[in-house]
């Protein structure tokens, strides 16, 4: 049986509104190197990882090629042109694949620069008997189910049957395929991340999950990146 490819989508093209900063987060430095550079390397470096893409801003893809060039990245053998949701650039991504069903995305995001070697690992041992991936790491805090204007509380879910989804999230090509071909063909279709569009319109393929890590956080907000330079070596 052939070996199916491990390909990584590396998710770049935010502009980091919520960060309040001019320039895009991906592109800000951690301990010398750039997050994006970061987040490259991970994938770069494990020996799982077959070949990677980037989807990008379209107006960064120059310095993106420059930044490949420069690193010498072996396994980077796309840049793509990303879009304002984050749905958009996983199609990106997924109708630049789709000749190649078979074979497994495993879609990161560029804001979460520390991801381990054992979460790649993780993933990609798991995709071996999933055809769906999620990360994700247990709440400790108390959750308040709030109205919509998040004024009062309606009730106090228990904790223990939520989880913090974190990335990556992997599938088989084919079934992510799919799940974006049932959401575009509905009416007011949204999602803010891939495994949100594979429960939704493909109710009946479990996603399994993979333990993340507290240092596998998203640069969201000013004070992240201080927080995870105290984690680099």
């Amino acid at each position: 049986m052939k070996k199916r490819a491990n390909i990584a989508v590396i998710m770049a093209a935010g502009r980091g509104s919520r960060h309040g900063t001019p320039v895009p987060k991906q592109y800000m430095e951690l301990k010398g190197r750039l997050v994006l550079e970061r987040a490259v390397d991970a994938f770069e470096n494990h020996p799982d990882i077959d070949q990677i893409a980037l989807v990008v801003d379209p107006e960064e893809i120059n310095r993106v090629s420059k930044m490949v060039s420069d690193n010498g990245w072996k396994k980077v053998t796309d840049i793509l042109k990303g879009g304002k949701e984050r749905y958009q650039s996983s199609l990106a991504a997924v109708k630049a694949l789709a000749n190649r069903p078979e074979d497994n995305i495993i879609l990161h995001d560029a804001a979460r620069p520390l991801v381990s070697a054992r979460i790649i690992t993780d993933v990609v041992a798991s995709l071996r008997e999933h055809r769906a991936v999620g990360v994700a790491v247990p709440i400790t805090d108390t959750l308040f189910f709030t109205g919509p204007a998040n004024e009062h509380v309606i009730r106090v879910p228990e904790r223990d049957l939520f989880m913090r989804a974190q990335t990556p999230q992997a599938f088989r090509i084919s079934v992510l395929k799919k799940a974006y071909e049932f959401a575009l063909a509905g009416p007011a279709f949204s999602a803010t991340d891939d495994c949100g569009v594979v429960r939704r319109y493909m109710h009946r393929e479990k996603i399994h999950i993979v333990q993340g890590d507290e240092k596998n956080g998203k640069i969201t907000y000013p004070g992240d990146l201080e927080m995870m330079s105290h984690w680099v070596d």
